[in-house]
């Protein structure tokens, strides 16, 4: 073994335990980082071919190894935008340049625009609500947009979708046909009356008027109306016809709507957006009118007062007025390697040619974890092994210093045999 081969493995294994402290002190500073997932180096020997009984010392070198699949604790927390997942996956996030990335750190707050962004500034996408219920685009991060939640700001919904449902009394009288409130005469006569509350485009309360007359052997008509176009005393006549009439046909029998008859009635609301409303439940039996079920979509002009978000990443604003309505889906990312994806600054990750290509689901699909709200997951490092690796590798540092030490000794002694 020459000595210029000996202080040349010596400076290998210095610099080889140098990357493992440096992968240490990385791990211990960010031991309290949310979802920070640690590194280790790992060690492969440099072997150069021996010749004629001489020893060639090669060396040593290292490989960074990120533990991204090794999950830490979850610790809990009194906000409802703190997030952590509870398996595989990882949330999706965006820079202010508009380039994705994925990450485990879910400490999100608003900011000033009401946008989700973490603690490195990076802001929390998902898929809105407001085009209808969202599908994951399953190869890319197309169709995502960040979670936005004003708090400040006021919306209203129109009225869109109701169940009206009640028990329609079998022995009624049968009112004559030149008397049903769809002829809206004076002197119009009904069998039932209720009033549903809706909401127009602008939010403004619109009161209908549900007439329902028995006006014939199982059969029955249910006319809706404004209560603003009604008499003075509201009632008939109105000042504009039925916003729609619906026949229905029960069974003698059950008491039930028969398979052939209309289960539902759609009308516009005046201002507002077209409603349909389910009559399915509707009954006819021996007892007095009852309504068992009155219910109406939309609402009036309100502020989000809390958010919510639940377990399969759907994302809930609830009203001042006591509504929900749903406003995001927030998406979990999966690779085939884990431990392969690129680890970037700010705690997130992007793809690498191991990696493998993300894929895009919803939580808790295939084998994608659930979100849990008002939680963080702590990082995966171990306070106690780092210290361990770190007296190991100073020990180990020194050894292959004295090593170094030793050849440069000995070159000197072989350059002076010269004097």
């Amino acid at each position: 073994m020459s000595l210029y081969g000996m202080m040349r493995t010596g400076v290998s294994g210095m610099n080889a335990q140098a990357n493992r402290l440096s992968s240490v002190a990385d791990n211990i500073a960010n031991a309290n980082t949310t979802g920070y997932k640690r590194s280790s180096t790992e060690f492969s020997s440099l072997v150069i071919p021996t010749a004629g009984g001489n020893y060639a010392s090669g060396g040593v070198t290292t490989v960074v190894r990120n533990a991204v699949s090794q999950q830490g604790d979850l610790r809990f927390t009194n906000s409802g935008t703190d997030l952590a997942i509870n398996g595989n996956g990882f949330f999706i996030v965006q820079d202010d340049s508009g380039q994705s990335f994925m990450t485990r750190a879910g400490a999100f707050t608003p900011d000033d625009q009401g946008r989700l962004v973490n603690a490195a500034g990076f802001v929390l996408m998902g898929y809105s609500y407001a085009n209808g219920t969202p599908s994951a685009n399953a190869n890319g991060f197309g169709g995502l947009e960040p979670v936005n939640v004003k708090l400040n700001e006021i919306t209203a919904s129109p009225s869109r979708t109701g169940i009206f449902s009640a028990t329609l009394p079998a022995s009624a009288d049968i009112v004559d046909p030149d008397d049903l409130p769809s002829e809206n005469g004076s002197g119009a006569k009904h069998t039932a009356k209720s009033s549903l509350l809706a909401y127009d485009n602008l939010g403004r309360e619109v009161l209908l008027d549900v007439y329902s007359t028995r006006t014939g052997e199982n059969t029955w008509e249910v006319a809706i109306y404004n209560q603003a176009d009604a008499a003075a005393n509201t009632s008939f006549p109105y000042g504009q016809p039925a916003l729609a009439t619906q026949t229905l046909t029960f069974d003698g029998t059950t008491g039930k709507l028969t398979g052939t008859s209309q289960t539902s009635i759609t009308l516009d609301v005046p201002g507002g957006a077209s409603l349909a409303i389910d009559l399915s439940g509707m009954k006819q039996l021996g007892q007095q009118y009852s309504v068992s079920t009155a219910k109406l979509d939309g609402s009036a002009p309100s502020a989000i007062d809390t958010v919510q978000i639940g377990n399969d990443g759907i994302v809930y604003a609830q009203y001042g007025d006591g509504s929900i309505k749903q406003l995001y889906r927030i998406p979990v990312a999966t690779v085939q390697s884990p431990d392969q994806l690129q680890v970037l600054a700010g705690n997130v990750f992007a793809e690498s040619p191991l990696s493998g290509t993300p894929e895009v689901g919803f939580p808790g699909e295939s084998s994608r974890g659930s979100i849990v709200s008002g939680a963080l997951e702590s990082s995966n490092v171990d306070i106690a092994e780092e210290l361990t690796n770190m007296i190991e590798s100073q020990r180990s540092y020194t050894a292959n210093s004295k090593v170094f030490q030793t050849g440069a000794d000995l070159m000197d002694v072989l350059v002076n045999l010269k004097r």
